[in-house]
């Protein structure tokens, strides 16, 4: 497996010499940046496991596809592999748009996606999922905030709620530390809140993502580490 996602990091990193591109995985939360027009930000993940009690789940392999089309708009993709049981478990298209600039210091804007069918039965459904972003930029600190909302008709009991995260982000040189809070509640049930401690490194050719999300409540997974590797590259 760790050969396997050497090679895939190897890949990413022959595809340009552009420099490194520093989005969100391995947080719940996203920015308000969106990528340049023209450019395609690659985050592959090697794996996300979600321990819960005696129970762990591994999803394994997860990507994230961001293409940049205009300035502050970009198209963007989700998919993730739950690899114990062999079958698609995240499957998402949609867009990001950031209309609101001021001086570079504060970005406003929203990402809708489409949650796409992850099974071949008849009755598996469709969702949406919205939220809006702002992006506050103070010296070597990025404040992120997310608030939004979901439906989700793929289960065999439809769900709806709203999910909000915020994030700071710290730039260090080559090291980006960061710590998120996270809260999230599907129809009647209890909040789930996480923190969730990450780190991105930059390498030169890719970066590293490394994050560990803590369950603070008795409805949020009791914890779930993640890495990640990125690169960003031009298409025209």
């Amino acid at each position: 497996m760790w050969g396997s996602f050497t090679i895939a990091i190897l890949i990413i990193a022959e595809l340009s010499e552009v420099p490194v591109t520093h989005g969100f995985s391995p947080y719940r939360s996203t920015d308000a940046e969106t990528a340049d027009p023209g450019h395609l930000e690659a985050r592959l993940g090697l794996f996300r496991l979600d321990h819960e009690g005696k129970d762990n789940t591994y999803l394994s392999p997860l990507l994230r596809l961001n293409l940049g089309l205009l300035r502050n708009f970009e198209l963007n993709s989700d998919f993730g592999y739950l690899s114990d049981e062999g079958q698609v478990d995240e499957a998402e298209i949609g867009f990001k748009w950031i209309p609101f600039e001021l001086q570079r210091s504060l970005s406003i804007g929203i990402e809708t996606v489409a949650l796409l069918p992850v099974s071949s039965d008849e009755d598996n459904g469709t969702g949406v999922d919205g939220v809006l972003l702002a992006t506050w930029r103070l010296h070597a600190l990025d404040l992120h905030f997310n608030a939004g909302g979901f439906y989700d008709a793929r289960p065999v009991v439809s769900e709806s709620g709203w999910k909000s995260g915020f994030l700071i982000d710290g730039r260090f040189g080559r090291v980006r530390p960061g710590l998120e809070i996270f809260a999230a509640q599907k129809s009647s049930r209890p909040v789930a809140l996480e923190l969730g401690p990450g780190l991105i490194v930059d390498l030169g050719p890719f970066d590293i993502r490394v994050g560990l999300h803590f369950g603070l409540t008795s409805e949020a997974t009791d914890f779930a580490p993640s890495l990640w590797g990125s690169r960003e590259f031009p298409i025209w």
